[in-house]
């Protein structure tokens, strides 16, 4: 099942929480700052072990601090006009991710808008990719949370889906 839900990521409930990193993993602005902050400097540790994550790739440590046991680290690409494989990057850093949590046994996973904040990917067409990925992988999950930071892109991804409005308490 999948859920939309305008919420902090950070406090979900969740197996696996997934990461909007840099190609660094050791930490920025928006979702992965919050991140890092609330699981606390061991997150910062275990990321620099992994030295870094290609674009389109994602990588998973463990929650630390956050309720969720796992953190996956997805780096979505930085928008060029959509002519240098964006899409394409996108759609394989939301598939690394599923294939992650998959073999962390996860049932339950948590997903913030990949690329749309200063990496300035369109929210529409990202969105449509997370979901046709979502979609995909639905069956092998008991929940699949598509967690937007505002309502503006909660909006995006409920309109989507064809759903009207819910708060995070459904």
């Amino acid at each position: 099942m999948i859920k939309v839900i305008q919420y902090d990521i950070t406090d979900l409930d969740v197996d696996a929480i997934v990461n909007a990193a840099n190609t660094s993993l050791l930490g920025g602005g928006g979702v992965d700052h919050a991140i890092h902050r609330a699981a606390g400097p061991m997150l910062l540790d275990a990321c620099k072990k992994l030295g870094g994550c290609p674009t389109g790739e994602a990588r998973i440590t463990p929650g630390f601090r956050l309720k969720a046991k796992w953190v996956i680290h997805a780096v979505g690409p930085v928008w060029h006009g959509g002519d240098h494989g964006e899409p394409q990057l996108l759609e394989n850093c939301y598939r690394s991710a599923f294939s992650l949590a998959k073999e962390a046994q996860s049932r339950s996973l948590a997903f913030p808008c990949i690329s749309t904040g200063i990496y300035h990917y369109p929210k529409e067409d990202a969105a449509r990719i997370a979901l046709k990925v979502m979609h995909a992988n639905d069956k092998d999950f008991r929940s699949i949370v598509a967690c937007c930071f505002d309502a503006e892109n909660a909006s995006i991804y409920r309109k989507i889906l064809g759903v009207a409005a819910r708060s995070e308490d459904d």
